[in-house]
Parts: C-alpha cells; sequence; structure tokens
C-alpha cells in the first residue's frame, strides 16, 4: 500500500498553484475554474488544493497546530537558495532565515497558514550539510 494523494486546503488556488509550481516544481494536472487543482511532483506524488469555497466558508483555512508540509533539500546551501527565492515573495510569511532546527538545518514559512518546512533530510544531515550543490 502507498499513500496516494493529500489534499490542502486554501483560500486562494491560483496563489497556491503558483508557489508549487514555480517554487517547488510540481506540474499542474488540472485546475477546475480556481476552485481545485491537482498537481503531481517528479516522483509521481499528487497534491490536490481544495478551494476553501468549496466547503461553502469564506474565511483562510485553519490547519492544527504543528501541521505542515515538508521538502527537503540535498544541503545547507539549496536550503539557502530556496530561502532567497523566497524571502521577498508577497504571498508567504518567513519567521527566520534558515538555521539548525532539531537535527536538521532549515526555514519554515507561511502560505495563508498553511505551515511549509524546507530542510535538509534529517535522515543523512551530517553527510550533506556542507557539500556544493
Amino acid at each position: 500500500m502507498s499513500i496516494n494523494h493529500i489534499n490542502l486546503v486554501v483560500k486562494n488556488v491560483d496563489k497556491a498553484v503558483n508557489l508549487l509550481t514555480d517554487i517547488f516544481k510540481f506540474n499542474l494536472m488540472v485546475n477546475r475554474n480556481s476552485k481545485m487543482a491537482v498537481l503531481k511532483d517528479n516522483n509521481n506524488f499528487v497534491l490536490v488544493i481544495w478551494g476553501q469555497e468549496l466547503n461553502k466558508e469564506k474565511d483562510v483555512p485553519q490547519y492544527p497546530k504543528n501541521f505542515h508540509i515538508g521538502f527537503y533539500q540535498d544541503n545547507e546551501i539549496a536550503v539557502q537558495n530556496i530561502f532567497e527565492l523566497l524571502k521577498n515573495n508577497d504571498e508567504l510569511k518567513i519567521d527566520a532565515a534558515p538555521k539548525k532546527i532539531r537535527n536538521t538545518f532549515g526555514f519554515y514559512c507561511y502560505f495563508e497558514n498553511l505551515m511549509i518546512e524546507i530542510s535538509v533530510n534529517p535522515f543523512n544531515y551530517e553527510q550533506a550539510a556542507h557539500e556544493d550543490v
């Protein structure tokens, strides 16, 4: 058995799609009238972006504390490069620059109320921490 997809609820589907395709390199499979979109990454992982209006609610969706999605990078340089791409993005809120977090290196940002982690894979952080990209 394998996980098929994850469904994330957002207020603005088009802005979420732009972020995920431009920065995180997802491929847009379908966008249904800016109310729901289906994306796929290079590993065939499917991410469904569900518009809050389909839930018949107007507010930005709330996620439980500490719920987040994460994107592993090969090394600290890759994390820093993504930080540089994102730090002036008006759609995101970034709390702090990349730093040592737990047993890895990374940072958190927020799209609407969705927390996103960008970090070096903590399971092989020691050997990847200082490699060149």
